[in-house]
């Protein structure tokens, strides 16, 4: 009777050793921009310390065109856009420029400096501090670019193998001369796609909303245009799915509004119209103690129910790179936006539970010191990092608002891709491919670095226990 009770001691074990390794080995998914929740905190293990061109690349893939947008994971599929050129104008001689946003949008961002030689473009509207001087006649109208009409390209979803890098399968969402124009600097795929295991939402824009199942074929699409943006430089909000409904911001100059749809059938649950102009932030699910909210950016940042649109509360948080998406836990959210030439940026945390016009009495701190750029904010044990556009780390205790340090990472031309944090680390890729890895806490202890030959704008997919870089003409699959 003892032996017996041994042995079924050991199958039991034995069971449970197979079901925890079973678990552990399988594949996170990545289903959207910034990850599962929204904030770039992979629950991968055994994830690789260094890689390079020569180390750690499980597999690389090249693929026609370009595209900001991020790469997405589910199971064994890695799904990105691109928008390849057929017939493309030759892009205008100008000045030094800071390259395209994270996710997309413009390329030069509104605000930014002016590097030496490059003035205002023609058909741009002069930035704070460029008033007319004495003498000089007022603002100019805004001369609107339509030479994109002349323009062909092919708006694509491609689909890969996670194991072996090879092309599943390969669809045209759109193919045509563009219905709105962009930032000759940006791409016609800057919005990252969304997947739930059952369809695959891939927005492009003015150009159109797709989804897709799992194997490619075409469920459902959507037009919400054509808008005229920001000096006609584009989009770049990333839809989002939640509870088998999707959520996309289509922000622009003519006719805001936050759209919710069924995932499986495209019809439309609600519209909200929003007193807001282009924006190009990501929204947000917050699920915090008292509710789960549906937090879009802009100027005036906005929360709403999500099954119903119903508008939760306002918060007037000014700025003028309406472009990082917020991140929060149970009880704060953190959001704001980068200031323009004369403007400093601004964040804010916010307590759960409002309602209308966020004054005082909600905000538990505000800050003109983050240095906030392009990249989303990351929430991560206790401290709160922000990377700066050309790579100034803050770090701030997340309750007070406090800064514990800032660092200026010297050598940075551009940060646009989200950091993300792994294991007691900080990281962040800047557009030259270079991940700088740094010990997260309130004091500055650089770690590594590894680069990737190419361009990246985007952010990283993590899934298992690898890395998914996209860099403007290829993938990297990234693993021990």
């Amino acid at each position: 009777m003892k032996k017996r009770l041994n042995l079924c001691r050991t199958s039991i074990k034995l069971v449970l050793s197979i079901l925890i390794l079973s678990s552990c080995s399988q594949k996170q998914n990545w289903p959207q921009f910034r990850g599962p929740e929204n904030n770039m905190l992979p629950a991968s293990r055994n994830l690789p310390l260094e890689w390079g061109n020569d180390k750690n690349i499980k597999w690389t893939a090249a693929f026609e065109g370009t595209g900001y947008s991020s790469p997405v994971v589910w199971g064994d599929r890695v799904i990105i856009t691109s928008a390849v050129g057929e017939k493309v104008n030759p892009v205008p001689e100008r000045g030094p420029v800071q390259g395209p946003p994270q996710q997309g949008g413009p390329g030069a961002q509104p605000g930014q400096m002016s590097q030496p030689g490059q003035g205002p473009q023609p058909g741009q509207m002069p930035q704070a501090g460029q008033g007319p001087q004495p003498g000089q006649p007022g603002p100019q109208p805004e001369i609107r670019d339509t030479t994109y009409k002349q323009e062909l390209y092919r708006l694509e979803v491609i689909c890969f193998d996670l194991n072996t890098g090879n092309e599943i399968w390969k669809k045209i969402a759109y193919r045509g001369s563009p219905k709105a124009g962009k930032n000759p600097n940006s791409t016609y795929a800057c919005e990252t796609p969304v997947t739930d295991g059952k369809v695959i939402v891939a927005s492009f824009g003015m150009n159109g909303l797709f989804c897709y199942d799992m194997n490619g074929n075409l469920l459902w699409q959507k037009e919400f245009g054509p808008y005229y943006t920001q000096r006609g430089w584009g989009t770049g909000s990333s839809p989002i799915i939640y509870n088998n409904v999707v959520y996309i911001q289509f922000d622009n100059e003519e006719n805001s509004f936050l759209a919710a749809l069924a995932a499986a059938t495209g019809v439309e649950n609600w519209r909200a119209q929003r007193e807001e102009k282009t924006t190009y932030s990501t929204p947000y699910i917050w699920k915090n103690s008292i509710r789960t909210e549906l937090v879009t950016g802009g100027k005036t940042a906005r929360s709403y129910d999500p099954l119903t649109g119903k508008l939760l509360w306002e918060l007037k948080v000014g700025g003028e790179q309406v472009i990082p998406s917020p991140v929060g836990n149970k009880e704060y959210l953190y959001l704001g936006n980068p200031g323009g030439r004369e403007i400093k940026p601004v964040f804010f945390a916010v307590k759960a539970g409002q309602d209308g016009l966020i004054n005082d009495s909600g905000i538990i701190w505000k800050s003109e010191e983050t240095g906030l750029g392009n990249s989303s904010p990351l929430l991560y044990d206790g401290f709160l990092y922000i990377i700066g556009n050309r790579g100034e780390i803050t770090v701030l205790d997340p309750a007070s608002g406090k800064v514990k340090y800032q660092k200026r990472i010297t050598g940075i031309v551009g940060c646009w891709a989200s950091p993300w944090a792994y294991d007691g680390k900080i990281y962040f890729t800047d557009e030259n491919g270079v991940t700088r890895t740094f010990k997260a806490g309130e004091t500055y202890e650089q770690l590594s670095e590894n680069k990737l030959d190419g361009k990246f704008w985007s952010s990283v997919a993590v899934t298992g226990s690898g890395y998914i870089f996209k860099g403007t003409s290829k993938l990297y699959c990234i693993a021990q």
